[in-house]
């Protein structure tokens, strides 16, 4: 069977996967998780009505989260895990239709009657062969009807909403929700089967999107916050230590702390992987001994680094590639992460019981020996960084500091990525590096010193930690009393997956200009929709290093 994704900065040719993704996502996953969005389509164009009327329910709302999130880059690759999840996804709609069509009549004294779309009335097949039938009607192409732009759009508006999930659902497991979030994603996932909307309309709502998608970063970092501490800059070992080991990637603070509450005396060392890196600047992650050190680099890398080694390793969220046979039995995800033939810790009662891989640790043996790389610096949140704003002001004003660069976003194995390297490298001494996401890999054990008592490199942490960066760039402005694009700072972004493109249109929300991203430009961004985002925005591709060196320094 045909797929088509084009999700992804890695999408074959630039133009989209019909074979099978460079991320391992085969045509049966991604049939499936086409299918998996009609049904959540179906969900919002009832839940949206609901809400309207007042009628909201909390299950609902956590399933099109999860759903969405669920058909992200590098989560869940199981055509089983995911057919179930199309199956509950008619329960839910169902429940919704119903409390809707209740409500609607105690309003109106008579049933509604409006014309549903495709989405509204689907439900799925028994069994899996005629799912995958169900969902190569429902593909990104299978409306031939649909105008090119306003497929770009839809995709835009979707990717974003995509990536949003993924935030919400990380605040929604430390129990923190916000209406106006929870309200969009009923709003923006019904807009996609409006056949009426002109594309100035899906350009406001990509916008307004952008400002509901900084409201939910507030609310992870304020879940983050409150249940691990405020960052503090703390040192990081790279490497290992003697004695068994769990490697813990993905993004999830609270299974990395269950974790650690769980092996703090079982004997048992605790390694960040990818963008786990972040988690040691939390004071009530840091706290366990066992909490050792950071091994690897980005995703990208796994099956090389998890190859030959006698440690178990935990997914926690996106990040997972196709494992290889020499570790397939002692990889382990959880949440939604999944892949065919690979163990997954559940969650019970609202715990999850990691015992199963701290035994398989303990019988692995662990390293052998102590082999330490270096130390490096993390935990620059806004807080951070913000308690010694007055030192920063006072370099930029003494002229020790000239330019602020804002280098983050993914990383990823397609060439061109190495640009992020040398710009890096190239950055003259009295500027400073801010960097987040796994994109800083690419070069952060570099030496870059430091400036004005500060290090030149400030890591502000996860993807899911982008509002570090925005609170910062914001509090300069304020403390400069002028606007984000007016102050010394450049952002150099790159970009891989859908988390990734949520980000962007915040800080197109916010106003923000002159970004140049890369290493290439979205395949699902028709040229008249690029045009406009140029015109109004001036989004730049990346070109060479020196040239865009030379026009940020301009300040261009």
């Amino acid at each position: 069977m045909e797929m088509m994704c084009r999700q992804c900065e890695q999408t074959a040719k630039g133009q989209g996967c019909t074979v099978k993704g460079v991320c391992g996502k085969d045509s049966n996953t991604a049939i499936l998780q086409d299918l998996l969005l009609h049904g959540l389509k179906g969900i919002a164009f009832f839940g949206k009505m609901a809400r309207d009327l007042g009628v909201k329910e909390k299950k609902a709302d956590l399933f099109l989260i999860e759903g969405l999130f669920t058909t992200v880059t590098n989560v869940n690759f199981d055509p089983e895990r995911i057919a179930g999840m199309i199956r509950k996804s008619y329960t839910v709609r169902e429940n919704l239709k119903n409390s809707f069509l209740k409500a609607y009549k105690n309003k109106n004294g008579n049933d509604f009657s409006d014309k549903l779309p495709k989405a509204a009335e689907f439900k799925p097949a028994d069994s899996l062969d005629n799912l995958l039938g169900q969902g190569l009607a429902v593909g990104l192409f299978s409306d031939v009807n649909i105008n090119e732009d306003i497929r770009s759009l839809r995709e835009i508006l979707l990717y974003g909403m995509k990536g949003m999930a993924a935030y919400a659902d990380h605040a929604a497991v430390l129990g923190v929700e916000d209406e106006e979030v929870n309200a969009f994603f009923y709003k923006g996932m019904a807009s996609l089967v409006d056949d009426t909307l002109t594309a100035d309309a899906y350009l406001s709502l990509i916008m307004e999107f952008g400002k509901v998608n900084l409201k939910c970063l507030e609310i992870l970092d304020t879940a983050h916050t409150k249940h691990f501490g405020n960052p503090v800059p703390t040192k990081v070992l790279l490497g290992t230590k003697k004695g068994p080991a769990i490697i813990v990637s993905g993004h999830d603070l609270d299974d990395l702390k269950q974790l650690l509450e769980q092996t703090k005396d079982a004997g048992v060392n605790i390694y960040t992987h990818g963008e786990m890196l972040p988690a040691h600047g939390y004071p009530e992650l840091n706290k366990y001994k066992n909490l050792v050190g950071h091994f690897g680099t980005a995703w990208q890398n796994q099956k090389k680094e998890f190859d030959g080694i006698p440690a178990v390793v935990l997914m926690t969220t996106n990040c997972i590639q196709e494992p290889v046979a020499s570790y397939k039995d002692r990889i382990f995800t959880t949440g939604l992460v999944a892949w065919p033939g690979v163990g997954h810790i559940e969650l019970k009662n609202g715990k999850k019981d990691f015992s199963k891989i701290i035994t398989k640790a303990r019988n692995l043996g662990g390293f052998k020996e102590d082999r330490i790389e270096k130390s490096i610096l993390v935990g620059f949140g806004h807080q951070a960084v913000l308690g010694v704003a007055d030192k920063v002001i006072e370099a930029v004003k003494a002229g020790a500091v000239k330019r602020f660069f804002l280098i983050g976003g993914c990383d990823g194995a397609k060439p061109g990525r190495n640009y992020f390297t040398e710009f890096a490298q190239k950055v003259p001494k009295n500027c400073i590096i801010l960097t987040l996401a796994c994109g800083k890999f690419r070069f952060n054990r570099l030496d870059f010193g430091a400036i004005g008592g500060l290090p030149r490199l400030l890591d502000c942490g996860q993807c899911n930690d982008a509002y570090s960066a925005i609170k910062i760039a914001s509090a300069l402005a304020g403390a400069f009393k002028c606007s984000v694009n007016e102050l010394p700072l450049s952002f150099i972004l790159s970009w891989y997956e859908q988390k990734a493109v949520c980000i962007l249109l915040t800080l197109l929300y916010l106003g923000i200009k002159n970004i140049r991203l890369g290493p290439s430009l979205p395949a699902f961004v028709s040229p008249n929709v690029l045009k406009i985002l140029v015109e109004k925005f001036n989004i730049k591709p990346i070109s060479t290093v020196d040239e865009d060196l030379r026009e940020a320094l301009a300040g261009r």
